[in-house]
């Protein structure tokens, strides 16, 4: 056999370097995680598959012409795909829980403060000004808000910084509790908040999103984009008279968008660039984000006990992060190891509606402060 075909034929193998076996396995490991223990299986899946694929010798869905390559281009690098998910976030989101206890916006809000401190950590570390926000925005635990705010500010960084923010949203039941109780004493966590239910008007949910979008995009202009389209598609849920878009938007838009995301991430996630040590600091850094913020909402949720004399369960605070509505569900399992029969999950989903709009705030005022436009 001529050498020349035979150096043709494997070229694949000849190929093969030990970063492009490394990503393969971590491609695998998402895989894995994503179907054996259904860790955020709806994005963890396309992101290891997409990382399989880019990182296989020579591949052509890579590169100017790939098809992943091409999906990154028409819904990363402009920000496409995390506005369309929020349309259908909040065309599945109820902010009902919140409009009838509006007291948990400030949870919302203290759940956000681990950005800023995780934000200037990075700076002690070196990273840029730009590098750090988009670092720090990792602890919003909110995958869209993560990503369209580091392909503002640093876009090189958009692989970790998306795989980070979707890894610790999928932990999110196992990274909190341990946090939780270690701020709260048994009495704490077993208070007991009875719920009595408000009637909200269909006025006031079609006001709220209206109300948020134009207050939010006047005060903070660079959060217009992910807010605007988080309340559009809660709007669509509230009129009641766009059913076929509500439903669109929730499945078949929701699904096909993060299906293009996941690949388009995951075809990011190339070996040679994504294996460094900047890529492990933002891994740790986005991990203390996320803890941050857990613990700067269970003690504000401790400041308001404190307030209630005694009436307010400080778990709710954890709540105030935006991994919605997980962050809710556990607290109220946390709550009910301590007493099965208490029930705070319509309080949490308060607390947790109100960290999904902060989490997206945050990040405009993270834009702002970086002056981009």
């Amino acid at each position: 056999m001529n050498p020349d075909t035979l150096h043709y034929l494997l070229q694949g193998i000849l190929n093969v370097t030990w970063q492009s076996l490394t990503m393969i396995a971590v491609g695998l490991l998402l895989v894995w995680l994503a179907v054996k223990k259904e860790y955020e299986p709806l994005l963890l899946l396309p992101i290891g598959a997409g990382a399989i694929l880019a990182n296989l010798p020579l591949s052509p869905m890579v590169g100017e012409e790939g098809a992943l390559t091409v999906l990154y281009e028409m819904g990363v690098a402009n920000e496409l795909f995390p506005l369309l998910i929020f349309v259908g976030i909040g065309a599945m989101t109820d902010f009902g829980p919140l409009l009838e206890n509006p007291k948990m916006v400030l949870l919302g809000a203290a759940g956000q403060f681990g950005i800023f401190l995780t934000l200037l950590l990075a700076l002690l570390l070196g990273f840029s000004q730009n590098e750090a926000a988009s670092i720090g925005i990792i602890g919003a635990i909110d995958g869209p808000t993560s990503i369209y705010v580091s392909n503002k500010l640093a876009p090189d960084l958009v692989p970790p910084i998306t795989v980070a923010a979707y890894s610790y949203m999928s932990l999110v039941p196992i990274i909190m509790p341990p946090i939780m109780r270690a701020l709260t004493t048994p009495k704490e966590r077993a208070i007991r908040m009875p719920y009595t239910s408000r009637e909200i008007s269909q006025r006031t949910r079609i006001l709220f999103p209206i109300i948020v979008t134009i207050v939010v995009g006047t005060l903070v202009p660079f959060a217009t984009p992910l807010i605007g389209m988080l309340m559009l598609g809660n709007l669509m849920r509230e009129s009641k008279v766009v059913e076929r878009l509500v439903g669109a938007s929730s499945n078949e838009l929701a699904n096909v968008v993060t299906l293009f995301l996941g690949l388009a991430i995951g075809s990011t996630m190339i070996g040679e660039r994504f294996l460094n040590v900047a890529t492990l600091m933002i891994l740790v850094l986005g991990l203390i984000a996320f803890c941050l913020d857990t613990v700067m909402g269970v003690l504000f949720g401790k400041v308001m006990n404190v307030v209630s004399g005694g009436k307010f369960n400080p778990l709710i605070g954890a709540a105030g992060i935006s991994a919605f509505p997980m962050a809710a569900r556990v607290v109220q399992r946390e709550a009910q190891r301590e007493s099965f029969d208490n029930f705070l999950l319509m309080h949490a989903m308060g607390a947790n509606a109100a960290g999904q709009v902060a989490s997206v705030v945050a990040g405009g005022v993270l834009l702002a402060l970086m002056g981009t436009a």
